[in-house]
């Protein structure tokens, strides 16, 4: 069974149901925590009765500086909401570390972005190195991947579209909030990943709720992919991809295709005309909920509650 660990400005928790067992390490990042296992499977084994988690303020479980790495169009879901058909090649950008944020700060709204957009995607917290050239199959999975993390890779469509640029787009402060739970896996849990569940909701209206059964390319086959020209290390994040529902969807066909006939700066602007009229992009005052979890609680990532407020 996985161990939920969760992260305060007192240190490292191990959550048993509604109650935290301090975990007595030295550990401050992450990759500390991960290389002294044996406390948090102390604190887990503890006979002591704890602190109600409810009176605990969760930061981010994955500490920064770290890579922050994201798979793109990852779900067939949000490949058809995209627009996309036939084969979906595999495609990776980074997000700046300093986007990472707690599971209950704001996400904050630059003053320039218009269109907001949310994207809950399961987070691979990485235990060990993986270096240029590592294949990684379904069965020593286990051995790289140390634990999982409920991430929303928040996203300034407008920037993102006109830019073409995803790591400005997604890489502002608060545009990946991360945690509650970093749910470190035993060998015996990767049997079950397919069954974990992402939802999201806006408001208390759902708006994304797919397994990982939905997923185009897997854990396994992801990290096989990145290592042919990424390295990474004990504490670092792949965003493995978000499914369908996001603010975001591609036009009809037809429209899509008398945009191409228009100059640039006149599709976009046609473009972001009619998005003004979709109700779905965040705005101040919003409230985004995100879960992960397999519906047998064999593993449960927590309950993200991020609020939307605008830069001041």
């Amino acid at each position: 069974m996985s161990t939920n660990v969760l992260r305060t400005a007192e240190g490292w928790w191990v959550v048993r149901e509604q109650r935290a067992v301090h975990v007595d390490t030295k550990a401050v990042t992450t990759a500390e925590l991960l290389a002294d296992r044996e406390a948090v499977r102390e604190a887990a084994a503890s006979g002591e009765p704890g602190t109600p988690v409810a009176g605990l303020v969760a930061l981010s479980p994955v500490t920064t500086p770290c890579r922050v790495v994201a798979q793109m169009v990852n779900y067939r879901s949000h490949a058809r909401d995209s627009g996309f058909t036939g084969e979906i090649p595999p495609a990776f950008f980074r997000k700046a570390s300093g986007s990472v944020s707690g599971p209950q700060d704001a996400i904050v709204r630059p003053g320039h972005v218009r269109f907001l957009d949310y994207e809950v995607e399961l987070g691979l917290v990485m235990g060990a190195p993986l270096p240029v050239g590592t294949v990684v199959t379904e069965q020593d999975l286990p051995s790289y991947v140390a634990g999982l993390v409920v991430t929303d890779d928040v996203s300034a469509r407008d920037v993102q579209l006109t830019k073409t640029q995803f790591y400005e787009s997604k890489s502002y402060p608060t545009f990946t909030p991360t945690g509650p739970h970093l749910a470190l896996l035993e060998p015996d849990d990767f049997a079950h990943l397919l069954d974990l569940r992402l939802k999201l909701s806006v408001n208390g209206e759902p708006r994304q709720d797919r397994t990982l059964a939905d997923m185009i390319v897997r854990p396994a086959q992801a990290l096989t992919l990145l290592a042919r020209f990424q390295t990474l290390g004990p504490g670092d994040l792949l965003l493995t991809g978000t499914p369908g529902g996001t603010a975001l969807k591609a036009p009809p066909k037809a429209v899509e295709k008398l945009g191409a006939l228009l100059p640039p700066a006149v599709k976009w602007k046609a473009f972001f005309r009619s998005q003004a009229r979709n109700p779905r992009y965040l705005h101040a005052g919003d409230l985004v909920t995100a879960t992960i979890a397999t519906p047998d609680g064999r593993i449960d990532l927590g309950e993200q509650r991020t609020p939307v407020t605008d830069a001041t």
